[in-house]
């Protein structure tokens, strides 16, 4: 994946037989997401410009203005949508893209390495950033809070964390 190309959600499959499609946004405003069409297959090789129809638990109803069909709207599902980085808006110091935290070298207050960000993840309460520890297969997963993760330097690709007691 293109690092100026962001995740900002993810098409869910067909919704009726008109061709409109069920998206899940991962923007923090929800519906920003119609804001920053076209959006593009992780690839960019497909475009698709999005028009919100109405609400729908966890996403929106969508029509794309290629998609006429329900069995053109399914096989589509599963599929990414992708901005480009300057179509989004600037974020400020305390905020971060996931893009970014991932691949990030994870350091204790006490300069001692923990790992790497392998992913980000958010089930509802909170955001974690899952590490994968060095020499290992095994991953942690730190809740990302300013009292676990009192710094992010991006600049130098390091975060440095005050993981829970036995954590690590």
């Amino acid at each position: 994946m293109s690092d100026d190309l962001i995740c900002v959600g993810a098409i869910g499959g067909a919704y009726g037989v008109r061709g409109e499609v069920r998206v899940k946004s991962f923007c923090a405003a929800p519906e920003d997401i119609e804001t920053y069409s076209p959006l593009t297959s992780e690839d960019g090789k497909r475009a698709f410009s999005l028009a919100i129809i109405r609400p729908m638990k966890n996403g929106f109803v969508v029509r794309i203005a290629e998609v006429a069909t329900k069995e053109e709207a399914d096989a589509l599902k599963g599929i990414q949508l992708f901005a480009r980085r300057e179509q989004l808006p600037h974020l400020p110091d305390d905020e971060f893209y996931y893009t970014d935290l991932v691949g990030l070298e994870v350091f204790d207050t006490g300069g001692t390495s923990l790992g790497r960000v392998k992913s980000v993840q958010n089930h509802g309460a909170s955001d974690l950033l899952e590490i994968h520890a060095p020499g290992g297969t095994a991953t942690v997963l730190l809740p990302f809070t300013k009292v676990a993760v009192p710094t992010v330097d991006l600049s130098a690709g390091r975060i440095v964390a005050d993981p829970p007691e036995g954590l690590f």
